[in-house]
């Protein structure tokens, strides 16, 4: 496929089950043949988005002392990341050129569950912007609801039994949401906004803007950029989804490189299942596919680990997104 196609999802709603069984197929085929598509009739108030982005920029216009003061650390991955602070691993490339903001599913410090994996505990809110938190769970329960309706089409499409990808998510899940601002970028700059890389979670969703920095890389190996559209989004499949799928859907390898003249804040929203659940094809795998079986909580938490620029995988047969030359 060479453009990744537009679908207006309201459809899937629709009473009469040929129409929904049509956007069904649509999905299906966006998903397998190059792992993206732009949504369209979500439902989604335009006002909660803006919202989001409003705040997104907020959030990042401070000065560097504040915003240092809300760091990740190694100890936990919640809060602040600066400018040029990851570099690939495993790459010889520069540092990639954003700061993001980190947030995972609460759950509080006294709950148990906090012992099992070290990615459950509290966020880190932004300390200047008191509304923050009202913001960014009034978007999350939109992307979480968004998520529902996709992961029900895509159990339909592939023939699983009801809730086989629902019940995953379960709170708590490892579901997690990072917020990004990406400064211009001169036309000739060797680094990116984003590396190539592919999405390691289940599912991730993206409010579009129009910059058109994504790019996707086609199976020929071209970089293409989604179709921008007012109040659409795109989803794209991540790793434990094509695993679960036996290959038939894709995580596609994708990259930001921000030359659009103006600065990118983008937000977006990871559907990760919850620690103790085991990722394995749920129908039998396509021929030639092999991927090894992973545990949700542990191959999570090795992806944040390995962020740094001095880890290093424990187990070389878990691909971690990372596309190595």
């Amino acid at each position: 496929m060479e453009n990744i196609p537009t679908i207006n999802i309201s459809l899937l709603k629709d009473s009469n089950k040929d129409t929904r069984k049509k956007i069904v197929k649509e999905l299906y085929d966006a998903f397998s043949s190059i792992g993206f598509a732009t949504l369209t009739g979500t439902g989604i108030n335009p006002i909660i988005v803006k919202s989001m982005r409003d705040l997104v920029e907020e959030i990042f216009n401070i000065d560097e002392f504040s915003k240092k003061k809300q760091m990740i650390t190694r100890d936990n991955y919640r809060g602040y990341i600066p400018l040029e602070f990851f570099t690939p691993n495993g790459i010889d490339h520069k540092a990639d050129y954003y700061e993001g903001y980190k947030l995972h599913t609460e759950v509080s410090i006294e709950d148990p569950i906090c012992n099992e994996c070290s990615l459950y505990g509290p966020n880190i809110w932004p300390s200047h912007l008191p509304k923050a938190k009202e913001i960014i769970l009034k978007y999350w329960k939109e992307m979480d609801q968004l998520s529902k309706l996709l992961l029900t089409a895509l159990e339909e499409s592939l023939s699983l039994p009801k809730d086989s990808l629902i019940t995953p998510f379960r709170y708590p899940s490892l579901t997690n949401m990072t917020l990004l601002h990406y400064p211009v970028q001169k036309i000739n700059d060797e680094a990116f906004g984003f590396h190539p890389h592919k999405d390691t979670d289940a599912l991730t969703i993206l409010a579009s803007d129009p910059t058109s920095a994504l790019e996707v890389q086609t199976l020929d190996g071209k970089w293409i950029s989604p179709v921008i559209s007012e109040n659409s989004f795109i989803a794209n499949i991540g790793d434990m989804l094509e695993l679960w799928s036996g290959g038939r859907l894709m995580s596609t390898p994708h990259r930001v490189i921000n030359n659009s003249g103006k600065d990118r804040y983008s937000f977006p929203y990871f559907a990760v299942p919850r620690y103790d659940i085991t990722i394995k094809p749920l129908i039998k795998p396509l021929e030639g596919y092999s991927r090894p079986t992973v545990n949700c909580g542990y191959w999570s938490a090795e992806i944040w680990r390995t962020n740094w620029a001095d880890e290093k995988a424990d187990d070389k047969s878990i691909h971690l997104g990372t596309l190595l030359k």
